[in-house]
Protein backbone atom coordinates (compact mmCIF):
# COMPACT_ATOMS: atom_id res chain seq x y z
CA UNK A 1 0.00 0.00 0.00
CA UNK A 2 3.04 2.75 0.80
CA UNK A 3 4.74 1.91 -2.43
CA UNK A 4 1.46 2.71 -4.40
CA UNK A 5 0.59 5.88 -1.73
CA UNK A 6 4.09 7.62 -2.23
CA UNK A 7 5.65 5.88 -5.07
CA UNK A 8 8.72 8.31 -5.23
CA UNK A 9 9.15 8.46 -1.42
CA UNK A 10 9.46 4.31 -1.64
CA UNK A 11 11.71 4.34 -4.30
CA UNK A 12 13.44 6.83 -2.55
CA UNK A 13 13.75 5.19 0.48
CA UNK A 14 14.73 1.71 -1.49
CA UNK A 15 17.14 3.18 -3.71
CA UNK A 16 18.93 4.59 -0.18
CA UNK A 17 18.90 1.79 1.24
CA UNK A 18 20.78 -0.22 -1.79
CA UNK A 19 23.20 2.92 -1.80
CA UNK A 20 24.11 2.63 2.35
CA UNK A 21 24.25 -1.08 1.77
CA UNK A 22 26.56 -1.46 -1.07
CA UNK A 23 28.75 1.27 0.42
CA UNK A 24 29.31 -0.57 3.27
CA UNK A 25 30.07 -4.47 1.31
CA UNK A 26 32.22 -2.42 -1.03
CA UNK A 27 34.11 -0.25 2.04
CA UNK A 28 34.70 -3.72 3.96
CA UNK A 29 36.06 -5.48 0.93
CA UNK A 30 38.08 -2.82 -0.33
CA UNK A 31 39.48 -2.63 3.25
CA UNK A 32 40.23 -6.44 3.24
CA UNK A 33 41.84 -6.08 -0.01
CA UNK A 34 43.87 -3.72 0.47
CA UNK A 35 44.96 -4.67 3.82
CA UNK A 36 45.91 -8.09 2.19
CA UNK A 37 47.78 -6.70 -1.06
CA UNK A 38 50.03 -4.31 1.64
CA UNK A 39 50.09 -7.51 3.87
CA UNK A 40 50.78 -9.98 1.55
CA UNK A 41 52.31 -13.43 2.37
CA UNK A 42 55.99 -13.56 2.11
CA UNK A 43 59.24 -11.66 0.65
CA UNK A 44 57.90 -9.40 -2.10
CA UNK A 45 59.58 -6.96 -4.86
CA UNK A 46 57.30 -3.61 -4.67
CA UNK A 47 56.57 -1.96 -8.21
CA UNK A 48 56.21 2.01 -8.61
CA UNK A 49 55.16 2.95 -11.84
CA UNK A 50 55.40 6.47 -13.02
CA UNK A 51 53.86 7.48 -16.38
CA UNK A 52 53.38 10.54 -18.20
CA UNK A 53 54.74 13.72 -17.72
CA UNK A 54 55.99 14.90 -14.31
CA UNK A 55 54.38 17.36 -12.68
CA UNK A 56 53.45 16.50 -9.05
CA UNK A 57 55.50 13.66 -6.71
CA UNK A 58 53.65 13.10 -3.82
CA UNK A 59 51.85 10.16 -4.75
CA UNK A 60 54.99 8.76 -6.15
CA UNK A 61 57.12 9.89 -2.73
CA UNK A 62 54.14 8.04 -0.87
CA UNK A 63 54.48 5.14 -2.48
CA UNK A 64 58.31 4.87 -2.51
CA UNK A 65 57.85 5.85 1.66
CA UNK A 66 55.17 3.45 2.11
CA UNK A 67 57.44 0.12 0.30
CA UNK A 68 60.56 1.41 2.07
CA UNK A 69 58.79 0.55 5.51
CA UNK A 70 56.80 -2.59 4.99
CA UNK A 71 58.83 -4.86 5.51
CA UNK A 72 57.49 -7.70 3.34
CA UNK A 73 59.13 -5.75 0.69
CA UNK A 74 62.21 -6.70 -0.27
CA UNK A 75 63.64 -4.29 -2.66
CA UNK A 76 61.84 -2.03 -5.31
CA UNK A 77 61.55 -1.45 -8.95
CA UNK A 78 60.93 1.88 -10.14
CA UNK A 79 58.76 1.49 -13.83
CA UNK A 80 59.26 4.76 -15.80
CA UNK A 81 57.98 5.53 -18.88
CA UNK A 82 58.07 9.40 -18.72
CA UNK A 83 59.68 11.85 -21.49
CA UNK A 84 60.60 14.19 -18.08
CA UNK A 85 58.76 17.34 -16.84
CA UNK A 86 59.18 19.66 -13.84
CA UNK A 87 62.78 19.97 -12.08
CA UNK A 88 61.18 20.19 -8.65
CA UNK A 89 59.19 17.03 -8.67
CA UNK A 90 62.22 15.08 -10.80
CA UNK A 91 64.55 15.67 -7.77
CA UNK A 92 61.80 15.25 -5.00
CA UNK A 93 61.88 11.68 -6.50
CA UNK A 94 65.44 11.38 -6.84
CA UNK A 95 66.08 12.39 -3.18
CA UNK A 96 63.54 10.16 -2.47
CA UNK A 97 65.12 6.89 -4.21
CA UNK A 98 68.92 8.01 -2.79
CA UNK A 99 67.44 7.71 0.98
CA UNK A 100 65.75 4.86 -0.07
CA UNK A 101 68.50 2.71 -1.51
CA UNK A 102 70.51 3.29 2.19
CA UNK A 103 67.72 0.28 3.18
CA UNK A 104 66.55 -1.32 0.35
CA UNK A 105 67.54 -1.87 -3.03
CA UNK A 106 65.98 -0.35 -6.12
CA UNK A 107 66.12 -0.73 -9.91
CA UNK A 108 64.75 1.32 -12.29
CA UNK A 109 63.22 -0.16 -15.01
CA UNK A 110 63.19 1.74 -18.44
CA UNK A 111 60.05 1.60 -20.61
CA UNK A 112 59.14 3.31 -24.40
CA UNK A 113 60.79 6.53 -22.86
CA UNK A 114 62.61 7.89 -19.42
CA UNK A 115 64.05 11.13 -21.11
CA UNK A 116 65.30 13.82 -18.94
CA UNK A 117 63.35 14.11 -16.16
CA UNK A 118 62.71 10.70 -16.74
CA UNK A 119 66.03 9.61 -16.59
CA UNK A 120 67.00 11.80 -14.01
CA UNK A 121 64.93 9.96 -11.12
CA UNK A 122 65.88 6.69 -12.58
CA UNK A 123 70.01 7.38 -12.08
CA UNK A 124 69.25 7.52 -8.23
CA UNK A 125 68.50 3.90 -8.41
CA UNK A 126 71.33 0.65 -8.00
CA UNK A 127 70.89 -0.23 -11.23
CA UNK A 128 68.94 0.78 -14.33
CA UNK A 129 67.67 -1.35 -17.07
CA UNK A 130 66.50 -0.62 -20.31
CA UNK A 131 64.89 -2.16 -23.46
CA UNK A 132 67.24 -1.84 -26.57
CA UNK A 133 65.25 0.49 -28.19
CA UNK A 134 63.62 2.68 -24.87
CA UNK A 135 64.29 6.29 -25.57
CA UNK A 136 66.25 7.42 -23.00
CA UNK A 137 68.88 10.66 -22.02
CA UNK A 138 67.88 13.69 -22.98
CA UNK A 139 70.00 15.33 -20.27
CA UNK A 140 69.37 18.84 -20.30
CA UNK A 141 67.59 21.77 -19.33
CA UNK A 142 65.05 23.82 -21.88
CA UNK A 143 63.16 27.10 -21.15
CA UNK A 144 60.54 28.33 -23.45
CA UNK A 145 58.12 30.98 -24.38
CA UNK A 146 55.91 32.08 -27.59
CA UNK A 147 56.04 35.85 -28.11
CA UNK A 148 52.51 37.48 -29.82
CA UNK A 149 53.64 41.04 -29.46
CA UNK A 150 53.50 41.19 -33.22
CA UNK A 151 49.61 39.28 -33.35
CA UNK A 152 48.47 41.24 -30.21
CA UNK A 153 50.18 44.47 -32.63
CA UNK A 154 48.18 43.34 -35.51
CA UNK A 155 44.61 42.61 -33.54
CA UNK A 156 44.67 46.24 -32.42
CA UNK A 157 45.63 45.07 -28.20
CA UNK A 158 47.98 46.85 -26.45
CA UNK A 159 48.94 44.83 -22.84
CA UNK A 160 49.47 47.09 -19.98
CA UNK A 161 52.29 45.62 -17.22
CA UNK A 162 52.62 47.29 -14.07
CA UNK A 163 55.48 45.51 -12.07
CA UNK A 164 57.80 45.90 -9.07
CA UNK A 165 60.86 44.85 -10.45
CA UNK A 166 62.80 44.98 -13.66
CA UNK A 167 62.80 41.28 -13.98
CA UNK A 168 59.40 40.87 -12.50
CA UNK A 169 57.71 40.20 -16.35
CA UNK A 170 60.97 37.88 -17.60
CA UNK A 171 59.84 36.05 -20.61
CA UNK A 172 56.93 38.02 -21.44
CA UNK A 173 54.92 37.10 -24.30
CA UNK A 174 53.92 40.45 -24.95
CA UNK A 175 57.44 42.01 -25.13
CA UNK A 176 60.93 41.19 -26.74
CA UNK A 177 63.46 40.16 -24.53
CA UNK A 178 65.98 42.31 -23.57
CA UNK A 179 69.84 41.14 -23.54
CA UNK A 180 70.18 41.25 -19.79
CA UNK A 181 67.01 39.38 -19.24
CA UNK A 182 68.54 36.36 -21.53
CA UNK A 183 71.51 36.11 -19.81
CA UNK A 184 69.55 35.99 -16.86
CA UNK A 185 67.34 32.89 -18.21
CA UNK A 186 70.72 31.25 -19.71
CA UNK A 187 72.32 31.46 -16.08
CA UNK A 188 69.39 29.82 -14.54
CA UNK A 189 69.40 27.34 -16.98
CA UNK A 190 73.34 26.43 -16.48
CA UNK A 191 73.12 26.22 -13.10
CA UNK A 192 70.05 23.91 -13.08
CA UNK A 193 71.61 21.49 -16.07
CA UNK A 194 74.73 21.33 -13.95
CA UNK A 195 72.89 20.03 -11.11
CA UNK A 196 71.32 17.18 -13.48
CA UNK A 197 74.71 16.75 -14.25
CA UNK A 198 75.83 16.44 -11.24
CA UNK A 199 73.08 14.08 -9.50
CA UNK A 200 73.28 11.60 -12.80
CA UNK A 201 77.41 11.18 -12.21
CA UNK A 202 76.51 10.62 -8.44
CA UNK A 203 73.84 8.09 -9.00
CA UNK A 204 75.65 6.89 -11.79
CA UNK A 205 78.89 7.02 -10.01
CA UNK A 206 80.45 8.35 -13.44
CA UNK A 207 82.76 11.99 -12.80
CA UNK A 208 81.24 14.83 -13.67
CA UNK A 209 83.77 15.28 -16.38
CA UNK A 210 82.01 12.15 -18.57
CA UNK A 211 79.05 12.99 -17.92
CA UNK A 212 79.21 16.71 -19.30
CA UNK A 213 80.23 15.71 -22.61
CA UNK A 214 77.02 13.65 -23.33
CA UNK A 215 74.88 15.85 -21.42
CA UNK A 216 73.92 18.15 -24.43
CA UNK A 217 70.10 16.84 -24.95
CA UNK A 218 70.59 14.11 -26.69
CA UNK A 219 68.92 11.53 -26.86
CA UNK A 220 69.79 7.64 -27.04
CA UNK A 221 68.77 3.79 -27.18
CA UNK A 222 68.83 1.52 -24.42
CA UNK A 223 71.15 0.32 -26.26
CA UNK A 224 73.68 2.71 -26.78
CA UNK A 225 73.13 4.38 -23.42
CA UNK A 226 74.73 1.06 -21.63
CA UNK A 227 77.80 1.41 -23.82
CA UNK A 228 78.06 5.29 -22.27
CA UNK A 229 77.71 4.00 -18.65
CA UNK A 230 73.99 5.62 -18.17
CA UNK A 231 72.09 1.89 -18.33
CA UNK A 232 73.09 -1.56 -16.47
CA UNK A 233 71.76 -3.96 -18.31
CA UNK A 234 69.12 -4.78 -20.82
CA UNK A 235 66.19 -6.71 -20.42
CA UNK A 236 62.08 -6.22 -19.35
CA UNK A 237 60.30 -5.67 -16.89
CA UNK A 238 60.16 -9.04 -15.33
CA UNK A 239 64.21 -8.62 -15.78
CA UNK A 240 64.07 -5.68 -13.89
CA UNK A 241 62.07 -7.61 -11.04
CA UNK A 242 63.82 -10.40 -11.23
CA UNK A 243 67.37 -8.84 -10.33
CA UNK A 244 66.00 -6.31 -7.71
CA UNK A 245 64.35 -9.71 -6.03
CA UNK A 246 67.60 -11.66 -6.13
CA UNK A 247 69.42 -7.95 -4.62
CA UNK A 248 66.26 -8.13 -1.62
CA UNK A 249 67.75 -11.60 -1.09
CA UNK A 250 65.01 -13.49 -2.28
CA UNK A 251 65.20 -16.97 -3.23
CA UNK A 252 63.28 -18.44 -5.42
CA UNK A 253 60.29 -17.28 -7.43
CA UNK A 254 59.34 -14.06 -6.87
CA UNK A 255 56.09 -12.31 -6.12
CA UNK A 256 55.79 -8.42 -6.68
CA UNK A 257 53.19 -5.59 -4.93
CA UNK A 258 52.08 -3.05 -6.56
CA UNK A 259 50.75 0.45 -4.21
CA UNK A 260 46.68 -0.02 -3.90
CA UNK A 261 44.91 2.10 -6.55
CA UNK A 262 42.82 5.33 -5.14
CA UNK A 263 39.56 3.99 -5.26
CA UNK A 264 36.45 6.38 -6.38
CA UNK A 265 33.62 6.40 -3.43
CA UNK A 266 30.43 4.52 -4.09
CA UNK A 267 28.42 6.89 -2.81
CA UNK A 268 30.59 9.71 -5.30
CA UNK A 269 30.34 7.17 -8.19
CA UNK A 270 26.54 7.46 -7.82
CA UNK A 271 26.11 11.17 -7.65
CA UNK A 272 27.79 11.53 -10.70
CA UNK A 273 25.28 9.14 -12.38
CA UNK A 274 22.55 10.08 -14.63
CA UNK A 275 19.12 9.12 -14.01
CA UNK A 276 19.30 6.83 -16.64
CA UNK A 277 22.45 5.32 -15.47
CA UNK A 278 20.83 4.89 -11.94
CA UNK A 279 18.03 2.83 -12.89
CA UNK A 280 20.09 0.43 -14.91
CA UNK A 281 22.42 0.34 -11.96
CA UNK A 282 19.35 -0.22 -9.62
CA UNK A 283 17.93 -3.27 -12.44
CA UNK A 284 21.34 -4.36 -11.93
CA UNK A 285 21.16 -4.94 -8.11
CA UNK A 286 18.21 -7.29 -8.12
CA UNK A 287 15.42 -4.67 -8.89
CA UNK A 288 12.64 -4.09 -11.83
CA UNK A 289 12.01 -0.60 -12.50
CA UNK A 290 8.99 0.00 -14.48
CA UNK A 291 7.13 3.57 -15.64
CA UNK A 292 3.12 3.44 -15.20
CA UNK A 293 2.76 5.67 -18.34
CA UNK A 294 -0.42 7.12 -16.91
CA UNK A 295 0.48 8.18 -13.69
CA UNK A 296 3.74 8.46 -13.69
CA UNK A 297 4.62 6.47 -10.48
CA UNK A 298 6.87 3.40 -9.61
CA UNK A 299 5.98 -0.14 -9.51
CA UNK A 300 8.77 -2.61 -8.03
CA UNK A 301 9.27 -6.31 -8.69
CA UNK A 302 11.84 -8.78 -8.00
CA UNK A 303 13.70 -10.03 -11.04
CA UNK A 304 12.93 -13.88 -11.62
Amino acid sequence: MFSRRHPYLFFLLVFSAIVAGSSIVLSLLGIVLQDQSEIGFGEKVGVIELNGVIADSRQILEQIKDFRNNNSVKSIVIRIDSPGGAVGPSQEIYREIRKTIKVKKVIASLGTIAASGGYYIASAADGIVANPGTITGSIGVILGYTNFEALFEKIGLSPVVIKSGKYKDIASPVRKMTENERELLQEFSDNVHTQFIEHVAQGRKLSSTQVRKIADGRIFSGEKAKTLGLVDRLGNLEDAIEWAGRLGGIKGDISTIYPPKERLSFLKYVMEMSADQIRELVARMGMSILTDGITGGYVYRPDS
